[in-house]
């Protein structure tokens, strides 16, 4: 087995591709099951969010698979550790072509924004995801959460199994220390709280303005927290189901409207914020110009930190409407998380220790079946001998003379192979072996 790893992000892809590879949740059960088809492939989990999609896999490469990081173009730097390099590049363009054709985009454009890991680069990278620390918001957390619900779909369909679910439980572990032990949690930064601070810049006052937030999840509500906060009173959700609208609303003495109801509110909003899961957008040119007319080309702000987008690119072309993307706001994220450095070198400092522990873990579990085989072959002799032993009491041989061949026999039958072994290390000047031996059984110098 080995993990690998194809994924694209906000660091080498803008939105306009990342939104073209999203799964959205209702397909995710099906692009799951299909990647577990291909050839090769043991295991599955997809991480897909605003900013990134991440293939996480476990391959069969019919052979030991040794444990080191790939360099920088997908090859494997030692040639001595059992992983033909071609078979891992092989494996990348597999997954690349199967997510070109799965979303029909050019795997061209797809191969010059992905990256590629393998084995404890691997979870090294998912560790640093779960942390927070490879987000455009410096250890925002909600992409722990969106990784266990990825986790949590691939376990329940059966995708994720022995080698994945080690990698992911281990990468839970370490984020969970992080978040205990650094303060790269502390001083609230997150898309929502930069979108929220994006209009403070924008607006003198929020507290007299009238907020349209479109969506309902996760996200929305953390808007709507920050806005509370800094004295907005007049807030209305809109949402594809009323309940959940009404819902959310109620929390922050807030209204919850349908999306059919949007362009009757739209001309009342000095902020919108959108994230939904929609696959087309929600708000085109044509509405926000006819809301920007009645509202008598009074400024608005549109913030979209959905992907794919959920308000039409052409709305930043009117005059008075200030469209901003997850991508534009990444200025005002850069400024909140200045103070997250230094946690964020000690957080590193935990995922190298985590990976370390993890690859320990690997090791050890690599051991397992060369300590059982020895241990049956061991009980096997001891069998053997034991049901000879016996023979020779019912024959009437002395007890004596029976229970000390019995110990000769076993003694001779367990050292036989690895005496060998050993003179035959010796005469090859193999002396490394040697020196295992040594250690293996403490036998000093």
């Amino acid at each position: 087995m080995a993990l690998v790893l194809l994924g694209i992000n906000h660091n080498t892809a803008n939105v306009s591709l990342r939104e073209q590879v999203a799964f959205p949740p209702e397909k995710m059960a099906d692009a799951m099951q299909r990647v577990t088809a291909l050839e090769h492939v043991r295991e599955a989990v997809i991480v897909s969010t605003c900013n990134r999609t991440e293939l996480y896999v476990d391959v069969d490469l019919g052979g030991p698979a040794a444990i080191g990081p790939l360099s920088a173009d997908g090859v494997s730097p030692n040639p001595d550790n059992g992983v033909d390099p071609a078979r891992l590049q092989f494996e990348q363009q597999k997954l690349l072509n199967w997510l070109s054709q799965y979303h029909g985009v050019d795997v061209g454009e797809l191969s010059t924004c992905s990256y590629f890991h393998w084995r404890d680069d691997v979870i090294r990278h998912l560790m640093r995801v779960a942390c927070g620390l490879d987000s455009m918001v410096l250890g925002e957390p909600q992409i722990l959460g969106q990784i266990k619900s990825a986790y949590a779909v691939a376990k329940e369909l059966g995708v994720a199994k022995a080698e994945l679910s080690r990698a992911f439980q281990e990468a839970f572990t370490i984020a969970k220390e992080v978040r205990t032990d650094t303060a790269i949690g502390e001083n609230p930064v997150s898309v929502a709280y930069a979108a929220v601070t994006l209009a403070e810049q924008i607006f003198s006052d929020l507290g007299s303005l009238h907020a349209l937030l479109i969506g309902a999840g996760h996200t929305i509500e953390l808007v709507a927290r920050h806005l509370t906060d800094r004295g907005v009173r007049s807030i209305v959700v809109a949402n594809r189901t009323l309940q959940n609208a009404v819902t959310l609303g109620e929390k922050f003495g807030a209204r919850g409207v349908l999306l059919s109801d949007i362009p009757e509110e739209l001309e009342r909003a000095d902020i919108v914020v959108s994230s939904t899961n929609s696959q087309l957008p929600l708000l085109g040119k044509g509405a926000v110009e006819r809301a920007i007319k009645k509202r008598r080309h009074k400024p608005m702000l549109l913030v979209d930190l959905a992907v794919p987008r959920d308000i039409e690119p052409e709305v930043g072309q009117i005059s008075d409407a200030y469209l901003y993307s997850v991508d534009d706001i990444r200025d005002v994220i850069e400024d909140n998380v200045k103070s997250r450095t230094l946690a964020a070198e000690q957080a590193s400092a935990i995922i190298e220790r985590g990976v370390e522990e993890y690859l320990r873990q690997l090791r050890a579990l690599s051991a397992v079946a060369t300590l059982r085989a020895f241990r049956e072959k061991a009980d096997q002799t001891r069998q053997l001998e034991l049901e000879k032993a016996l023979k020779a009491l019912e024959k009437g041989m002395p007890a004596e003379q029976v229970l000390e061949a019995l110990a000769r026999s076993i003694t001779n039958k367990l050292i036989h192979a690895p005496s060998v072994q050993m003179k035959k290390a010796s005469a090859e000047g193999r002396e490394d072996l040697v020196r295992l031996t040594q250690e293996l059984f403490e036998l000093g110098e």
